[in-house]
């Protein structure tokens, strides 16, 4: 059984996405990451506060923001609430980053996956500040470069963009020529409430569930049309 499992493994492509919340210092403190299959199947998750760095470290909160802006100071301080909440009820464990890499080496053996992560640039700094090693994964792409290249350019999502509000915001040039939001909230809208019936959710910011519930659903929304190839290409 353990042979054929192994056989399975090794002959199927797997990804991992990971997701990263990070601390004023840029380290990590929520880390979540997912092991999925070119046809949406969830095969592992991880998700955990990072020890030393979450609740040693102020959450990442951006001043000049509004304190009914999600990154605001004051949106911190409900973050970190929420946090307290999701260890007390099970949700999230907190963890050293020893574990973390354990686990990372753990999938990197039963799956070898690619790596992608909803802006990879960003994920691979914070993790490395961290000590998170997620330079063991060979291959990798960025999911958000790949998404703007397949997803953004369709009409389809550039007028699902426009029904919806989801346009830039911010200088004046954005405020004349509004833009489709390439982010993974609006993305995954697209793909999973093409109804337009506001049954997602806003995008929690917070790793585990940003890479389940909504980054491995832009994953799996790519690879219907390019191959695992082409998706290591226009991912770079």
């Amino acid at each position: 059984m353990e042979h054929t499992k192994l056989f399975n493994a090794i002959n199927r492509h797997y990804y991992l996405i990971v997701d990263t919340e990070t601390t004023k210092r840029g380290t990590v403190a929520d880390f979540g990451a997912v092991i999925v299959t070119k046809q949406g199947e969830i095969v592992e998750q991880f998700g955990a506060m990072v020890l030393g760095h979450f609740g040693t470290l102020p959450l990442f909160s951006d001043p000049r923001a509004n304190p009914d802006q999600f990154w605001s100071e004051q949106s911190a301080q409900r973050r970190m609430k929420g946090y307290d909440e999701m260890l007390i009820d099970g949700r999230r464990s907190q963890c050293s980053v020893a574990l973390i890499n354990e686990w990372l080496a753990g999938v990197l053996g039963r799956y070898n996956p690619v790596l992608t992560a909803y802006n990879l640039v960003f994920d691979m700094g914070s993790t490395g500040k961290t000590g998170i090693k997620l330079g063991m994964f060979g291959s990798r792409f960025c999911l958000m470069k790949a998404a703007k290249k397949t997803i953004g350019v369709l009409a389809d999502y550039q007028d699902f963009c426009k029904d919806r509000g989801l346009m830039t915001e911010g200088g004046k040039k954005a405020i004349k020529n509004p833009k489709p939001q390439m982010t993974a909230d609006a993305m995954a809208k697209f793909i999973l409430d093409t109804n337009y019936e506001g049954s997602l959710a806003d995008e929690p910011h917070t790793a585990l569930e940003d890479a389940r519930d909504y980054e491995a659903a832009i994953l799996t929304k790519i690879l219907e049309s390019v191959t695992r190839k082409q998706l290591l290409e226009i991912g770079q």
